[in-house]
């Protein structure tokens, strides 16, 4: 009888469009088409780093319900435009971007000027209409690497200063993700899988690098796993084990008794005056009845509510009276 999971074949890639292609895997054993769809997917979709602009400044305008003179689109209209603008940031660090047009014209992602850890990979998104000679349109822009989509409010920052306007980031890399399970033959066997991907990018990475980065960051975390039986099933018997000497310890109550009352969960003031009055040992506390306790020197109620809290915890009383 068959005991061993088949492994596939390499995928195949046909690029439909520069940001869009079609990846076959064939050759998967059956029902593996759906496991592995589903995982890969949910991954580029929510996984992969990309970059985006995540705040503004606009010269002359103070905030994002602004207009401009000279400009058809409002700041909001600007701002939808420049979150349609797609970077490839070559380093983890925050990008300073500057965008400058005068005169009439429209206004593309091309002409952005970026440093060169900055490379626009959308130069064809519109910005802004120019509508004068007169007219201008300067914007300084902070471009930061991420993950999946952020709003906002979840990005803790330092209080921004005078006509920085912050913008929701779209990050992910992947604007689609689709995949289609079939049923193929191999051998004499017709239910194998062929599992079909179409993947668009934003033009920061290639469908296969997405594909290829998911499968990747997948394996990371199997391969944890993979290494964990053991170590778990170790730490599972030392665990049970010091319940085991737990448990022992406090069935046999001579042990409890011999421990110090320096180790008990006592007050220092409350420790001290045991202390003071020869009182060692959780031993030396179980020979006193209450009354007793309140004789010593400087034993007052607080310290016996105190005592008696600690060594009920122990499964212990006082002495009763006579």
């Amino acid at each position: 009888m068959e005991t061993n999971i088949s492994l596939p074949k390499a995928p195949t890639l046909t690029e439909l469009s520069p940001n869009k292609a079609v990846i076959e895997i064939e050759d998967l054993y059956p029902g593996y088409g759906l496991t592995l769809g589903n995982a890969l997917r949910r991954t580029m979709l929510s996984s992969l780093p990309g970059a985006a602009i995540t705040s503004i400044k606009i010269k002359n305008a103070a905030h994002e319900f602004s207009t401009l003179p000279g400009v058809i689109e409002d700041m909001i209209e600007i701002i939808l435009n420049l979150k349609q603008v797609r970077f490839k940031l070559h380093g983890d660090e925050p990008q300073t971007v500057f965008l400058k047009a005068k005169g009439e014209g429209e206004v593309f992602a091309k002409d952005i000027k970026t440093p060169s850890q900055a490379e626009i990979v959308s130069p064809d998104v519109r910005i802004a209409t120019l509508t004068s000679k007169n007219a201008i349109l300067e914007i300084e822009m902070k471009v930061e690497k991420g993950l999946g989509y952020s709003a906002i409010e979840s990005r803790k920052r330092d209080k921004q200063e005078v006509g920085v306007i912050a913008v929701d980031a779209i990050f992910t890399p992947i604007k689609l993700v689709n995949f289609s399970v079939e049923d193929m033959r191999v051998g004499d066997k017709t239910n194998y899988n062929r599992l079909k991907f179409e993947i668009e990018t934003d033009g920061s990475i290639t469908s296969f690098e997405a594909l290829a980065a998911a499968a990747n960051l997948l394996n990371d975390h199997f391969k944890i796993i993979a290494a964990t039986p053991a170590k778990a099933e170790k730490k599972s018997g030392a665990a049970e084990e010091k319940v085991k000497i737990k448990k022992t310890e406090k069935e046999e109550g001579e042990d409890m008794t011999k421990i110090k009352i320096e180790d008990l969960k006592l007050s220092s003031r409350t420790q001290n005056i045991l202390v003071k009055n020869h009182i060692k040992t959780v031993a030396g506390l179980l020979r006193l009845s209450e009354s007793e306790l309140l004789d010593l020197e400087d034993v007052g109620e607080k310290a016996v509510k105190e005592i008696k809290k600690v060594l009920g915890k122990m499964g212990f009383t006082l002495k009763q009276e006579d």
